[in-house]
């Protein structure tokens, strides 16, 4: 259904820790000047789990209607309590989302047949496309590929945004669904390598600071063409691994406010970046041929 480079987008705060929605704004449009394919909004990276429900739905509708329909919008919805999984994604649903991206329910540690239910409930509860989340080096919670092959029998569950980082996964899922199943990449470092396995896309962190080197490596990795891709990719391989030198999105927020496009505040319990950390961070964004402030 979704193709290509999708920004995981950091949410811009205000020193008060309000969201900045002048900031958001301009993001919306740096992202889609720069052929970002889709808009993930209130992701991991976008600090989903400190925005209460009120603001998190007024963070996704106000990107849907900024971006009014130029590319497709993606809404994290997901929780680890259903009810409230099935809450942001009906709110998802009414602010006119193309999809919404449900994690796996973190901290609780369900079991695989909870994971199934709970995935079921919600896509049976709100008709809309989602897109499950596995990350379980977040959420101590991994959906492995029989219960991902279950839930791709459910009509509106259109695909899977896997982040373990583990290729073998994509032939795994394949080999149980429908031509029509997405396979989506959380893990930045190897997402070329998974396109190339079989996989339709990305949902990236690096996509933030980089967006049109990463739609354009996407897009050769999409036709087949491994030497361009990775060509692409290679200058881009040392903000993939330092992005995350502490827990994201801190060193992307921190990335992307040094690029001069917001500030970087962010909600406890994250903290701004290290100092030591930052000439790292720097040095990667400058050899990749990222413009700073």
């Amino acid at each position: 259904m979704f193709r290509g480079s999708m920004v995981a987008l950091v949410t811009p705060m205000l020193e008060d820790e309000s969201v900045d929605f002048d900031a958001l704004e301009k993001l919306i449009e740096f992202h889609i000047a720069s052929e970002t394919d889709a808009i993930v909004a209130m992701g991991t990276t976008g600090e989903s789990a400190t925005l209460d429900m009120e603001e998190h739905c007024e963070v996704v509708r106000f990107v849907v209607e900024k971006v009014n329909g130029r590319i497709p919008v993606i809404a994290g919805t997901g929780a680890n309590s259903t009810s409230e999984a099935i809450s942001l994604t009906q709110c998802a649903k009414e602010a006119g989302a193309d999809a919404c991206l449900l994690v796996t329910p973190y901290y609780n540690k369900p079991t695989q047949e909870g994971l199934y239910q709970h995935y079921k409930k919600i896509a049976e509860t709100v008709d809309i496309p989602q897109v499950l989340y596995n990350v379980p080096g977040r959420t101590a919670c991994d959906l492995l590929p029989e219960t991902v092959i279950r839930l791709a029998q459910v009509k509106n569950i259109i695909g899977i945004k896997e982040a373990t980082g583990d290729i073998s996964r994509v032939a795994q899922i394949k080999a149980g669904v429908s031509p029509e199943f997405d396979l989506y990449t959380g893990d930045d470092a190897t997402a070329i390598d998974f396109i190339l396995a079989g996989g339709h896309g990305g949902i990236s962190v690096t996509a933030n600071v980089a967006p049109k080197q990463l739609h354009d490596a996407y897009a050769a990795a999409l036709a087949g063409d491994e030497v361009k891709a990775k060509e692409l990719d290679a200058p881009l391989q040392a903000i993939h691994r330092d992005i995350f030198i502490e827990s994201n999105p801190i060193p992307v927020k921190w990335a992307v406010a040094e690029m001069g496009l917001m500030g970087g505040t962010l909600r406890l319990p994250m903290t701004p970046l290290s100092e030591s950390c930052k000439p790292i961070v720097r040095k990667a964004l400058i050899e990749a041929g990222i413009a700073l402030n």
